[in-house]
């Protein structure tokens, strides 16, 4: 699929929301800039979150309370070749049948991702992003 604005990024991650049942785990993949935390930007919307999503890049992890009870959580391990304490937060957050959990770069933490997952890539074209799910 072409994305070619911000605001179509959002709306495709409203969109995926809507398909969603918790608990569900989602890894991003794309280059930086490709529109991944505007993508959980939209996501968060669609599951009826109230803060406003901003990146993790340098806090590792943001988490936003859902109307459910649950969370939705969201990592970027992109600063991190090795996960160390976070596995354990990771762990406990997979383990939460109320949360979605979006990671961004998550080589370092391959072996913890549920199988199954949702993965989403994210690349530049021409004209916009193109997205797919896999």
């Amino acid at each position: 699929m072409l994305i070619r604005t911000e605001e179509e990024m959002v709306e495709f991650g409203r969109e995926t929301a809507r398909r969603l049942t918790a608990p569900v785990t989602i890894e991003l993949v794309g280059d930086v800039g490709t529109g991944k935390t505007t993508f959980t930007r939209g996501l968060a919307m669609g599951l009826g979150a109230k803060e406003a999503v901003t990146s993790p890049s340098f806090t590792i992890s943001k988490m936003y309370a859902l109307p459910n009870g649950g969370k939705l959580v969201h990592y970027d391990f992109y600063r991190l070749s090795e996960p160390g304490i976070m596995v354990d937060d990771l762990s406990e957050n997979l383990n939460d049948e109320k949360n979605v959990v979006v990671i961004e770069w998550g080589d370092s933490v391959a072996e913890l991702l549920p199988e199954g997952h949702m993965k989403i890539v994210f690349e530049y074209s021409d004209g916009g992003r193109e997205v797919k799910v896999v």
